[in-house]
């Protein structure tokens, strides 16, 4: 990966590069001249936007960098991340970016950029447009007057989107009457989830819909989903749906307001997906840090599991690779090959919902699926992210965890793709011993690096 160009795009702080006005400008004008090297005699790049305040001053920044550079604008406003990618595809434009933090709170802003086929784009092209970024590269690359682009506001964004996620339900008369309550994160998803399942006959009870620019993930969305639960439980509803906030990702609460994680929505759609003769390959891709109960589980049904780094970005390489069409984080990014090119959080609930009900089970039938292994997550932020291997208090300490549950659990270290964070996860059978490893392992990690 370049050094610009993180495991989802560009992140940083708002008004601070490389998320200020002048380097976003440039991120445009690189981009621009990279499409303008295609076949075509206009080119266009859509570009969409979650709800923070800071999306105002970089959409603004991308249209006039990529104008300034021969090419058109097309503004579709506030939509889910999958929705950039799906509309890239289906309106021909040449790129899609997306201008959103996903789950991080409103301070933070990113970039994300998807090629003419709705996926982000590739290393090659990321490496191209950091290289123009380079002082001196771009300064005599500009159009002529009568070249500059012109931007485009599409109106009817929102509704393309909803049409085409309606027709991703094989069944849409089973949503008639169902109660179903949706925590929108103040975010991209908040005009589009509820007109989809209110136009499917879904009863929509709706929390965390109305973004203010700065409430978007604060104490709401699929990392925060215990107001979710309460109302599910409150209005007695089928189940309820949280996403983050660009809506990639799916969190589910059952019935009895109990939360419904990636690894138990992978394992439903596995079921589902075998049972119906869909699942390619009898493989699906997750993340090292899936739990080992899903591992069983998949092993009992007949499914090979491949374990991908951290990231979407990496599960979508290895499904690709392996031609697969099913594989998922347990953070809730689940990726349906055959229906779009990166995570949708909506898609995702229409198909868990429309999973169960035509198994005729209840939500919480889904938790019995497998066994959870006790796992601890502790998360942390680091003054720097050297390699673990480069430490050698951490290896010794990371040799004897490892040792001691050969056989019996799992050790996971990482850093975080988009933040100064480190990851410590430990999974073993012994709740208590996991809490204490984890600790054990963090304290280390932070008295070598701070």
């Amino acid at each position: 990966m370049s050094r610009f160009f993180g495991t989802d795009g560009v992140r940083g702080v708002a008004n601070i590069p490389p998320m200020d006005s002048e380097t976003v400008l440039k991120l445009g004008r690189a981009l621009a001249h990279v499409i303008r090297r295609q076949s075509g005699i206009r080119h266009r790049i859509l570009i969409g936007k979650d709800t923070r305040v800071s999306g105002y001053m970089l959409e603004t920044a991308l249209e006039s960098g990529i104008a300034s550079m021969g090419v058109d604008a097309l503004l579709v406003g506030p939509l889910p991340t999958p929705g950039v990618a799906y509309l890239t595809r289906s309106m021909r434009a040449n790129a899609g970016i997306m201008i959103s933090a996903s789950h991080n709170p409103f301070e933070d802003n990113g970039i994300k950029i998807f090629g003419a086929d709705g996926f982000k784009l590739s290393d090659q092209a990321e490496n191209e447009i950091e290289r123009l970024l380079a002082p001196g590269h771009l300064d005599e690359l500009r159009a002529s007057p009568e070249l500059i682009g012109k931007a485009f506001r599409i109106e009817d964004a929102v509704g393309r989107y909803t049409v085409y996620l309606k027709s991703c339900v094989s069944n849409p008369s089973s949503f008639e009457g169902l109660k179903v309550v949706m925590d929108l994160a103040n975010g991209a998803a908040y005009k589009v989830a509820p007109l989809v399942f209110s136009e499917l006959g879904a009863d929509v009870i709706v929390h965390a819909a109305k973004p203010d620019g700065r409430n978007i993930n604060d104490n709401c969305g699929s990392l925060h989903p215990d107001a979710m639960c309460e109302l599910v439980k409150k209005h007695k509803a089928f189940c309820g749906v949280a996403y983050d906030g660009d809506a990639d990702r799916l969190i589910v609460s059952d019935e009895n307001g109990e939360v419904i994680d990636g690894d138990f929505i992978l394992a439903l759609c596995v079921k589902f997906l075998k049972e119906t003769g869909k699942l390619k390959g009898d493989s699906v891709v997750a993340t090292s840090m899936s739990n080992f109960g899903l591992e069983k589980f998949l092993t009992n049904e007949g499914v090979k599991l491949l374990r991908s780094d951290v990231g979407d970005r990496y599960v979508l390489l290895k499904m690709l690779e392996n031609k697969l069409n099913l594989g998922g984080e347990q953070s809730g990014h689940v990726i349906f090959l055959d229906h779009n090119t990166t995570g949708d959080g909506i898609l995702s609930s229409l198909i868990v919902i429309s999973a169960v009900l035509e198994l005729g089970k209840p939500m919480s039938w889904v938790k019995s699926l497998f066994t959870r292994m006790p796992q601890v997550l502790d998360s942390f932020k680091v003054k720097s992210k050297p390699p673990f291997s480069d430490l050698p208090k951490v290896s010794k300490a990371l040799s004897k965890i490892e040792n001691d549950l050969l056989g019996k659990g799992r050790v996971v270290l990482r850093y975080s793709g988009t933040e100064s964070k480190a990851r410590v996860m430990v999974e073993c059978e012994d709740a208590n011993l996991c809490k204490k490893l984890a600790d054990e392992l963090s304290s280390v990690i932070k008295a070598e690096i701070g």
